[in-house]
């Protein structure tokens, strides 16, 4: 019994030992097959490309969600009170004196007068003078008729007046004109203080020439009107 198992052992050692050593053939040759595979894939890095343009620019992103509130701030020192000065809105303020048939043949002087209350020292005053005037003389003449404020004329930046000049002519005709005419003298006047104002209306002679006959206010009405405007 013993003589029959040996023959089948030897046989099975020697098929066992043709089978590991197949395998291990097998693995070395499909080792060897991966290695070259591997070998002969790798590729040479070549030289980098020009760098392409840049693209469009994309389509703005969703809004974020709101960030925390910060923390409350340092307190700040204490200010300074400023008082601010309001001027009061403008207000209309004139005035109008009126005569009847004044009839005023005065050649130098006052003529009328009217007071008014000025309320601003930074203001200035309008003042005019409607009336009819007349002058006549023989020989050449001339008459001015202007404003005073106070006893004076004025200086801001003017004179306020109106003249008549009459040539000489012929005696004959000069002595027959006799013509009244309405007329008015009319200006501004800065520089006049705040409080009561003399507005006065006078009549005198021009520089360098001779007075006539002169006359104010005949068979009509008269007036002065004075009005403050604001500058």
């Amino acid at each position: 019994m013993a003589s029959k198992q040996t023959p089948l052992i030897i046989c099975f050692w020697i098929t066992f030992s043709f089978c590991v050593t197949e395998k291990v053939r097998e693995k070395t040759a499909r080792r060897r097959d991966t290695e070259l595979t591997d070998k002969h894939q790798m590729c040479v890095q070549g030289v980098p490309g020009v760098q392409g343009r840049d693209g469009n620019p994309g389509i703005n992103g969703i809004p974020g969600t709101p960030g925390i509130p910060g923390r409350d701030g340092l307190k700040g020192e204490k200010g300074q009170c400023v008082t601010e000065r309001f001027e009061d809105p403008w207000k209309p303020n004139f005035k109008q004196c009126a005569w009847n048939s004044l009839n005023y043949g005065i050649d130098l002087g006052k003529i009328a007068e009217c007071t008014f209350t000025k309320q601003r020292s930074d203001s200035a005053l309008r003042v005019l003078f409607s009336g009819s005037l007349r002058l006549k003389c023989k020989t050449a003449c001339c008459q001015r008729w202007y404003f005073t404020f106070n006893g004076a004329e004025c200086t801001g930046p003017l004179p306020i007046e109106s003249i008549i000049y009459l040539d000489q002519g012929s005696p004959e005709l000069n002595s027959t004109i006799n013509i009244h005419r309405t007329s008015t003298v009319e200006g501004l006047c800065d520089g006049i203080q705040a409080g009561l104002v003399d507005v006065g209306i006078w009549v005198g002679t021009c520089a360098d020439y001779p007075r006539g006959d002169a006359s104010t206010g005949w068979n009509s009405v008269s007036r002065v009107i004075i009005e403050e405007l604001p500058k």
